[in-house]
């Protein structure tokens, strides 16, 4: 197993001092809860730093108390960055934030929030717990995916949740094969495939029938979209493997990573996946337990609703 170091803050005792706020663009409701939250650093002590795009999009200015600053700003100041919205927002934030090391805190303001786990009921109660000392960190792989043409590289990003291959907005099946360690592995009719993390395996890779990987597990999880193969099933692979994808045909394919960047893809090109160098570290609210947020977004041991 490959070991990558985690983030400078999951050994630091250190309380955090300079926080940054991100949240969902164009949303009055978000904009009025980071307010609220900002207000309450501000009380405490806390230097704060809004996302630009964030306080930009706040309607009537309500972000404008506080200064604002890019992504490349929030990692190169912030002690710990608190977003505010859904897995969505989360995504973004951490493959822009990755190569920082800044630690991550998510306030759910969103649907189902498998990364978001403090609830917007509780944010001022968990934030002075943040602010205690209180917090739990914990250690997130990403991936990085370059798009290979011709021997260059045309495009690359890092992803948290997964690096999918599909068939665009064509309803016809690609072909493709996979390579792990540069050993064939299998060449495949169907409608994508999905490389999940662990984190990513509770995303689009569970909607396609994919395990469930706890946080701690190294590995990376490979299913097929739809395959025109009734053999072929999902595999978990080692973090420290490095996977090729070839398109052999297709009408029209593409790469997703998050589901955020999208690059477009030819007959011939090569998507390149290996574990990245870099990690997330989030940061956990006192009690927080991955079994306990299971159950409670996928609604395990839940009784039937009478008839």
């Amino acid at each position: 197993m490959t070991q990558f170091p985690a983030p400078a803050f999951a050994d630091s005792p250190r309380v955090p001092r300079k926080m940054a706020l991100i949240g969902k663009f164009r949303s009055p409701e978000i904009a009025a809860s980071l307010a609220g939250l900002a207000r309450h650093l501000t009380e405490r002590g806390v230097d704060v730093l809004i996302e630009a795009a964030t306080a930009c999009s706040a309607a009537d200015g309500a972000l404008a108390e506080w200064p604002a600053g890019d992504f490349d700003a929030i990692g190169a100041w912030a002690d710990v960055a608190i977003v505010l919205g859904g897995d969505g927002t989360m995504l973004g934030a951490a493959r822009l934030l990755a190569s920082y090391g800044t630690p991550l805190v998510g306030i759910n303001q969103g649907r189902l929030g498998f990364m978001t786990d403090i609830a917007h009921s509780e944010m001022m109660l968990r934030v002075d717990d943040l602010l205690a000392g209180r917090f739990v960190p914990e250690s997130r792989m990403l991936l990085e995916a370059e798009v290979r043409r011709h021997g260059e590289v045309v495009g690359a990003s890092l992803a948290l949740n997964e690096v999918v291959v599909d068939k665009g907005a064509v309803g016809r099946m690609i072909e493709f094969s996979l390579f792990i360690d540069g050993e064939f592995v299998y060449k495949l009719r169907a409608d994508g495939l999905i490389v999940a993390t662990p984190t990513g395996s509770t995303a689009y890779s569970l909607s396609a029938n994919g395990p469930i990987l706890h946080p701690q597990v190294s590995g990376m999880t490979l299913v097929p979209l739809c395959p025109h193969a009734l053999t072929n099933r999902p595999v978990i692979i080692g973090d420290s493997a490095e996977l090729t994808v070839r398109i052999e045909q297709a009408t029209v394919s593409r790469v997703h990573l998050d589901g955020q960047v999208t690059f477009d893809l030819q007959i011939g090109d090569l998507v390149c996946i290996r574990r990245s160098s870099h990690a997330i570290c989030f940061l956990h609210p006192p009690g927080y337990s991955y079994f306990a947020m299971l159950r409670e977004k996928l609604h395990w041991s839940e009784r039937p609703q009478d008839l």
